[in-house]
């Protein structure tokens, strides 16, 4: 179906029916995506003493026991309740069914991310999406430890992110910050307003504001700016498994 959608009084028309998928699946049987090098996520049939949820081993119906960690197995959406102790759920942040964003490719500098590679079209500064190179299919199914580190970015960066008004941040590594930091999480913190070394909102508001990590973007896919469509499971949890979605838009 074809749509319209006015965005900073310029008119845009895109259609629903075509989409470009940003998620790396959980593949519960095939390779998967991992962060920290934690437990692979898995199904299993549930079991019993008198039910079982495997039609081969003469159950009526398939039903499994899912386990898997929303923040390493997989592309996911989290919100401020990552690094506070009062309980904020993502579920509660996706309030936009579909949102102006800008794609956008860096290579990082020595692994590092830095505020002048990032730039913003008026009227599509919602959401950034970052691509960085090099960009391989790899990414669906890497395991990133010791022995593979993610880039990341520069406070800088994250000020300039801060300045551009972004609410929705999505990212092709498991991580904003180094790998490994002690557990600080400063970039974390910088993007949701609390301050460093801090774990409590202190009163305020919690964060509207978004990041997903672990995406995937095919390299066929050009920058520019698009409609982004974050679909989440109603997870009352700070993180949900999620399928980011973006729309290629024409201008009138």
């Amino acid at each position: 179906m074809y749509s319209s959608v006015e965005i900073d009084s310029r008119l845009y028309h895109y259609n629903t029916d075509h989409f470009i998928d940003l998620s790396v699946p959980v593949d519960f049987k095939g390779d998967q995506a991992n962060y920290f090098d934690v437990e692979r996520a898995s199904a299993e049939p549930f079991k019993s003493d008198n039910v079982i949820g495997d039609t081969k081993q003469g159950g009526g119906c398939n039903f499994d026991v899912v386990t898997f960690i929303p923040h390493c197995n997989g592309t996911h959406t989290e919100c401020v309740g990552h690094i506070v102790h009062e309980d904020v759920h993502v579920n509660e942040m996706i309030t936009d069914s579909l949102i102006p964003a800008t794609l956008v490719t860096v290579t990082p500098e020595d692994g590092v991310i830095n505020g002048e590679q990032l730039k913003i079209d008026p009227g599509f500064d919602q959401a950034l999406i970052i691509r960085t190179l090099p960009n391989t299919d790899s990414k669906r199914s890497a395991t990133y430890d010791g022995n593979n580190l993610p880039p990341y970015f520069s406070p800088e960066a994250m000020e300039k992110i801060i300045e551009l008004g972004i609410r929705h941040l999505l990212v092709d590594m498991p991580t904003i910050d180094p790998a490994y930091d002690e557990g600080k999480l400063e970039n974390h913190h910088t993007f949701w307003g609390i301050e460093q070394g801090s774990h409590a909102l202190n009163g305020s508001d919690p964060s509207q504001k978004t990041i997903t990590e672990m995406i995937y973007i095919p390299n066929k896919v050009k920058d520019g700016n698009y409609l982004l469509q974050i679909q989440i499971v109603h997870f009352v949890s700070d993180a949900s498994p999620s399928r980011p979605l973006i729309f290629p838009l024409d201008r009138s």
